[in-house]
Formats: C-alpha cells, structure tokens, sequence
C-alpha cells in the first residue's frame, strides 16, 4: 500500500540548481559605500591638493599682502598701502617692459600657432608614424635653460656656428643676440623651436576627435585640400586650438629663463621682459613688496586675457554633433 505524502511537491529550476534570492540594497549600503569612495578619493586628491595649497595658494595670498608693503628681508613687512601700485604706475621702466613681453608674446604665438597647426595637419594627413611624432617632440624634452645656451653658442656673433655659415655664404655677421632690434624676436623664435613640437602634438589629438567620415563626404563632393582645412578642420578644431592658445599665452607671458641666459636683458633693457624686471626687483634690489605689486599687476593682466580668449573663441563648445 501506497501512502502518499501530504507536504507539496518542490518546484526546482531546471539543472537542479537551488533558487536564491538576492538580498534588496538598501540606502544605508549606498550611504556607506559612498562614504568609502569619498575616503578613497580624498586619499588620492591630498596630495595635489596639499601641493595646490603649499605652493600655489599660500604665496598668491602672501604675494597680494606683500604688494602693499615695504619688505626687504631685513626688516619686517611695512604696510605702505596703495604706494607701489602708485611707484607702478608712474614707473617708465614698468611699461617698457610689459611692452617688451607684449613683442615677444606676439611673435611666439603667432609663430608657434601657424607652425604646430602646419606640423599637425601634416602629420594627420600625410603620415602617423610614432617615431615621427617623438622627433617632433625632441626639442620639447630639453630644458629652456639648455635650449638658450645651445642657440647662444650657435648665433654668437664672432663664433657661433650659424654666422659661421653666413659669413661663408659671403653675408655680414648678424648680432641676434646682441642687438636692439634682433634680440626679442630671436628669444621668441628659440622659444617657438622648443615648444613647437609639444604644441602641434596636442593640436594632433585635437585632430584624431574630427571623424574621417567627414573628410571622405567632402572629398566625394569634389573639395580641395585647402577648402577641406577651412570648413572642416578648423571650426571643428576650435575649442582645443581656443585651449592651446590660452595654455601657450599664459606660459608665453612668463618668460624667463631664456632671457636670463642668453641676454640677462640687454642690449639697453631691450629684451627686459616683465619676469626678468620684476626678478631684478626682488632678488636683484631687495624690493619685494613692489615685485609684489608687478606680480599681482601680471595675474590681473592674464585673467582678463584668459577670459577674454575664452569668451571670443568659444573655448566651452565645439561643432561637433
């Protein structure tokens, strides 16, 4: 005799596998696990943010209260106010110098941007050969100081090797760095040597976003090389030439080392950019609350710039769909 049984019959997925139930996430689980992320990440962003607030943040602040004081390192800061922002304004060798940096700025940007744009476009429509790209990059790798005492050497008037080939070529010595009227655009051009080949580097990532489907639909359509260059690849290359620009114009006002090497601002303070003179104040003079008073006046000259450049060139939006 059969007895049959009273419980019911279990219901198994197929395999034999035994169903389970996940347990339902709660909020106090995202909470906590939110909670360890934030740690995680605070852990991580300490350093840059310990290095921000020791060397970025603290001397800004300590420069803008130095600029209304007189301080020389031997006696304490004295609160003078508005005084070296007065001695600034009346100070002829202040203007000539800021002057000065406007000179070498133009011709920098404006021959390194047409430059790096060329040397990029080459390299996205002609070839993208890696080894290439770290040749373009190799003057980049040397230093600004290294750089001008190369060049110096080589454009030395009586024996560097660049008049050396001029001379036998049968032309006059060219003083570059030893003349009023060479010696800025031949700094900006030493610059524009080094710092080329970085510059078109970050204009070809710019380049690799623009899809090819476009340059194929245009080439289809009957389009040249030079018409493609206008109506595809700059306004699509826009917002990352409207950064390159504000990145190299900022750097490009901070001009410095080059100058302390190859002409300490001479000939006749014809190449005593802003950095150099207000080096020349601190260190030179002692006179760090006007140094102060030219930095604070430098930052304020390339914020405006640096918004003005982000408005005009729409640095926030691009073409792209």
């Amino acid at each position: 005799m059969t007895i049959a049984s009273s419980s019911p019959p279990s219901r198994l997925p197929a395999g034999g596998a035994t169903e389970t139930r996940s347990k339902p996430r709660t909020r106090r689980d995202d909470v906590s696990g939110n909670r360890g992320d934030g740690r995680l990440a605070a852990v991580f962003i300490a350093p840059a943010l310990l290095g921000f607030l020791v060397f970025l943040l603290w001397p800004t602040l300590r420069g803008i209260y130095l600029s209304f004081t007189r301080f020389n390192l031997l006696t304490p800061a004295e609160w003078v106010g508005l005084d070296n922002y007065v001695r600034m304004v009346n100070d002829p060798i202040f203007w000539d110098s800021l002057t000065v940096t406007v000179e070498y700025v133009v011709i920098n940007i404006g021959v390194q941007t047409v430059a790096a744009l060329a040397i990029a476009v080459l390299l996205q429509r002609l070839t993208r050969s890696a080894m290439l790209r770290g040749i373009v990059l190799t003057p980049y790798l040397m230093s600004n100081v290294v750089a001008g005492l190369v060049w110096l050497w080589i454009l030395d008037t009586q024996l560097g090797v660049g008049n050396e080939i001029i001379s036998a070529l049968g032309a006059d010595r060219i003083p570059f760095l030893a003349d009023e009227t060479w010696a800025i655009p031949t700094i900006a051009l030493i610059n524009v040597w080094r710092h080329v080949g970085y510059t078109a580097l970050l204009l070809f990532a710019g380049l690799q976003a623009i899809p090819n489907d476009m340059y194929e639909a245009a080439r289809v359509d009957g389009a040249s090389e030079w018409r493609m260059f206008w109506r595809i690849t700059m306004p699509l290359l826009r917002p990352v030439l409207a950064v390159v620009l504000i990145m190299t114009v900022i750097g490009s006002f901070q001009v410095f080392d080059t100058v302390a090497v190859t002409t300490a601002g001479g000939p006749a303070n014809a190449t005593n950019v802003l950095q150099y003179y207000i080096y020349g104040s601190a260190f030179g003079r002692f006179q760090f609350g006007y140094a102060s008073a030219m930095s604070v006046a430098l930052l304020v000259v390339l914020s405006a710039i640096t918004i003005l450049q982000y408005r005009l060139t729409r640095a926030g939006r691009t073409d792209l769909g």
